[in-house]
């Protein structure tokens, strides 16, 4: 029986996926190996190891960063976001550094209204269930099958305006959590958008967003 340390896996590879992923040359190996050479299906498992390891340091204060813009070519529109992380050395890093030009190029491409979805008020999420039971109920949809079908059209409503849901524009196999889960992994610390703002010329009014206050540590 072929074991994962069996599989050869040629140096071009562990290139390629370290290029895709940004994750150490190391992970890539194994995650090549595990994967048995297949390149996406590797790509998948580091996908899930960042995701877990950005969930346990999800809880680690970031207090650190750096704020970061974009502006989109002719000044039109022009994005300024707050990254955080553990350390000012973090911070200070090329992958920070690209991490925080790609959220912010993603937000002026995309206009979120939300960091995530923990941003979304009863009141939002009431303001679009009606407008989901209008529609259904015009297209003579039964009540009980309305019910059901919401969750799913929330769904759609956290992935078109919550940043963290949205898929990546330039990548959009990976959500916004997913390329910082893999900085997390790479970097070691926890990493977290704070706020961001979106101003457009012209534009009646402009986006700010930030995510809710964490509680203060009793002493």
């Amino acid at each position: 029986m072929t074991t994962e340390a069996a599989v050869k896996i040629d140096a071009k590879q562990v290139k390629e996926l370290r290029e895709k992923s940004g994750a150490p040359m190391g992970d890539c190996l194994k995650a090549l190996q595990e994967a048995k050479g297949e390149l996406e299906a590797a790509f998948v498992v580091l996908r899930k190891r960042g995701m877990a390891t950005a969930a346990k340091k999800a809880s680690r204060t970031t207090n650190e960063g750096a704020v970061g813009t974009y502006i989109h070519a002719g000044g039109k529109i022009g994005v300024l976001v707050e990254l955080n992380c553990e350390s000012d050395f973090v911070a200070r890093t090329e992958d920070f550094q690209e991490l925080l030009r790609d959220v912010a190029m993603h937000i002026a491409a995309s206009e979120p209204r939300f960091v995530g979805r923990d941003e979304v008020t009863p009141e939002d999420i009431e303001r679009e269930k009606d407008i989901y039971r209008a529609q259904a109920a015009a297209s003579g949809k039964p009540p009980e099958i309305v019910e059901k079908m919401l969750t799913g059209k929330l769904g759609k409503f956290y992935e078109e305006f919550c940043l963290l849901d949205q898929p990546f524009i330039k990548d959009q196999t990976q959500t916004i959590a997913q390329i910082v889960a893999v900085k997390v992994a790479k970097l070691g610390e926890n990493i977290s958008v704070r706020r961001f703002a979106r101003f457009k010329v012209g534009a009646a009014d402009w986006t700010v967003a930030q995510t809710k206050p964490a509680d203060t540590p009793q002493g």
